[in-house]
């Protein structure tokens, strides 16, 4: 009985490691998908004074852009076309510190961050 419950024991683990492996590969996949388009995407100036230019983007009929500061509050949310690869986006308003910038299409969603001077 005893070299039983090893044996089903042995099953579990071996499930539930081919379980995990598969799980973690999908996600770092993923990941590296994501990786591999933010870095298509460039942000400058930063640190910015009066307007950050991102361009790298898809073109987009309608896209939410969403400034947040560094704890997550929003400072700034706009619906805008992207056109040509890039958007110009007016930050002067903004007090100095760090944001993040995040920008959902139905072509794709970029996240990242920028200085304001």
């Amino acid at each position: 009985m005893y070299s039983t419950d090893i044996s089903a024991m042995k099953k579990l683990i071996l499930i539930l490691g081919l379980f995990f492996f598969t799980v973690l590969g999908h996600s770092q996949a993923g990941n590296s998908e994501q990786i591999a388009v933010q870095a298509k995407i460039k942000l400058f100036p930063n640190p910015a004074t009066n307007v950050i230019n991102v361009l790298g983007l898809e073109n987009s009929d309608r896209a939410h852009i969403l400034i947040s500061d560094i704890y997550g509050n929003p400072v700034l949310q706009h619906q805008w076309k992207i056109k040509n690869n890039a958007l110009s986006i007016p930050v002067a308003h903004l007090e100095k510190g760090v944001y993040l910038i995040i920008i959902n299409s139905l072509e794709q969603k970029v996240r990242t961050k920028f200085y304001k001077q």
